[in-house]
């Protein structure tokens, strides 16, 4: 077969396309009218809080079907997982109840810089990372392995968590540094 027989759809294909697309078409419009939205389809077919039940986490979690799970990962009740997220628990990663982790945040429990700087013979480097309960990681933070956040922290939107901070800190930068208490 070449390349253009296995570029060609078959009818049968076509129409399941057809029909894939007229259901993409009705959810927008549902989700548009009922809550203002407009969602990648994957995350219109698949219920965010039945992924992360399935996932073990807590009652009333939920974590989109665009965030990608690895190794063991432990999260709490009520806490809000958003979309395009990296949770690496290769090294082992809780998080707490009542945390909202926003888009684009990557959380690592392991690093291969020494495995990479020493042309693969050095071992992958892991270490846990604990995030408290009650903490709020802003839109597109990263946070290194072996970091813990204790209860109440505040991350702001685009740091670079590289060492552990204590409960109801205020932080961000690249590398984060202590702003000042959470007010709350």
């Amino acid at each position: 077969m070449n390349r253009e027989e296995k570029l060609s759809p078959s009818p049968e294909q076509l129409e399941f396309f057809k029909k894939l697309q007229s259901l993409k078409e009705e959810f927008d419009r549902i989700f548009k009218s009922d809550f203002n939205r407009s969602l990648p389809f994957a995350d219109l077919v698949f219920d965010r809080w039945e992924r992360a039940k399935s996932l073990g986490f807590g009652e009333g979690s939920s974590i989109y079907d665009s965030s990608y799970v690895f190794g063991n990962v432990s999260v709490g009740e009520k806490t809000w997982v958003g979309p395009f997220t990296v949770l690496d628990g290769s090294g082992g990663l809780a998080i707490g109840t009542n945390c909202s982790i926003s888009a684009g945040v990557q959380i690592y429990s392991h690093d291969t810089v020494e495995w990479a700087v020493s042309r693969g013979t050095a071992p992958y480097a892991y270490a846990p990372v604990q995030i408290g309960n009650n903490c709020y990681l802003g839109p597109n933070v990263i946070v290194s392995s072996g970091v813990t956040l204790g209860d109440g922290c505040i991350v702001g939107a685009n740091s670079f968590v590289n060492k552990s901070f204590p409960a109801g800190s205020k932080i961000a930068g690249s590398p984060a540094k202590l702003i000042g208490p959470t007010s709350i």
